[in-house]
């Protein structure tokens, strides 16, 4: 599962109650574009692994995230300066054993919601994307210049008239969410300075881009390869434009131009069923079965388009629009391929993604998306679906790791 330091509310502990082997973690104290210190990283993994004399052992097995300074996105001159920090980032994780690095390629914001307590028919609470509410966002209270023409005029309409009818209380709590940081950040943008972020972007536009992402690619690309790590990009979420900011991290084909781009089993793909899962024209399995070479990192959960199929909540990780069944089955499928072939890590690290807010966790504090016990839920869900698939392909007498445990995905 993902720790987000020792300032997170789930403790160690409770990863290692889960069943967890494996923590997904970063370095959040340091700032953007700074280099992470060998001592740094090994404090944290001395963190970590303090209590595996006496308990199951837990490692730190990925790095999420590595960020991206924004210059190296813009493509600005002192890119070479950052990219070089990248650089010694990965040399130093390599060095204490941590070989696998996700990061992501979104200008200026991570991950958008516009309501974090969306209340369940069971009770529990989930992340929720509203079309229509980041249009009133977008419209009435960043007012950015030129956005009448990203939204459908009935939205734009509907907009301003639910502004009109809401609370400075109300404002001030959407304003909040949109604006929300990194994750394992509790600090906001600040809506005042905000618009100048964007305006930085005024001339990228999505072939720029994926342009400075690929020189990006092309110069991390050999040196992850040198030290033995992989890295592996987590696609936009959502995955479609906003605010203007170009997006090129959201389909297939933007999935198989990135690996073509700096062609080595040292770039490849966070394969995030949530974020692509949000597109009906993303084909998970069929992703899985063309580019699953290329996955390095897995996260599983679901989300539902609703009536307005720009909306989206996260459903319970079995149900919603992606057909788990068929993505665990052809991951397991390529696991074992990768276990005949010698060819990758064949115990793919993967976390369950996000889970609602339910049960004791409704009256704690908690990183959204990341309470202990709907996380833990959707962790044991896809553990008895994993052993389900495998033991149905062992009795089908194709090849399976028969005497494998329940859960060969390192969590």
């Amino acid at each position: 599962m993902r720790w987000f330091g020792p300032n997170d509310p789930v403790s160690l502990f409770s990863l290692r109650q889960a069943g967890c082997t494996g923590v997904v973690t970063a370095l959040h104290q340091i700032p953007v574009g700074h280099v992470w210190p060998v001592e740094e990283i090994q404090a944290r993994q001395q963190i970590v692994e303090a209590d595996n004399a006496q308990f199951s052992p837990l490692h730190w097995v990925v790095v999420e995230s590595l960020p991206v300074h924004e210059d190296i996105k813009k493509g600005r001159p002192s890119r070479a300066h950052y990219i070089e920090a990248y650089k010694q980032s990965i040399r130093n994780l390599a060095a204490c054993g941590i070989q696998t690095v996700c990061y992501n390629f979104m200008p200026v914001l991570d991950w958008s919601r516009t309501n974090l307590n969306y209340v369940m028919p069971d009770g529990s609470r989930a992340l929720r994307f509203v079309w229509q509410d980041f249009a009133l966002f977008d419209l009435c209270i960043l007012k950015r210049p030129g956005a009448e023409i990203d939204y459908e005029p009935a939205v734009a309409a509907a907009a301003r008239e639910q502004f009109a009818a809401m609370s400075a209380e109300e404002v001030a709590q959407l304003t909040n969410t949109v604006l929300l940081g990194l994750p394992g950040s509790e600090e906001a943008f600040e809506l005042a300075g905000f618009q100048n972020l964007l305006n930085e972007y005024a001339s990228i536009d999505a072939n720029t881009l994926r342009e400075n992402l690929y020189y990006f690619l092309r110069e991390v690309g050999p040196v992850a390869e040198e030290v033995g790590v992989t890295l592996c990009i987590h696609p936009d979420d959502p995955p479609f434009p906003l605010l203007g900011l170009p997006r090129v991290v959201s389909t297939e084909a933007d999935l198989l131009g990135l690996v073509q781009a700096y062609d080595s089993p040292a770039n490849g793909i966070t394969f995030c069923t949530g974020s692509l899962g949000v597109r009906p024209d993303n084909d998970l399995p069929g992703i899985v079965r063309r580019l699953g070479h290329r996955i390095h990192f897995v996260h599983l959960r679901a989300t539902k388009r609703e009536e307005n199929p720009r909306n989206f909540h996260e459903a319970d990780h079995l149900t919603g629009d992606v057909d788990m069944y068929a993505v665990v089955l052809e991951l397991v499928r390529e696991e074992m391929r990768r276990a005949q072939t010698g060819e990758g890590n064949p115990n793919l690290p993967m976390r369950p993604d996000h889970g609602h807010q339910m049960l004791d966790d409704l009256e704690k504090r908690t990183y959204p998306g990341y309470s202990a016990i709907g996380r833990l839920r959707g962790l044991a869900e896809l553990r008895g679906l994993e052993l389900g698939i495998r033991r149905s392909l062992a009795e089908q007498d194709q090849p399976a790791l028969s005497t494998a445990s329940a859960h060969t995905f390192a969590q």
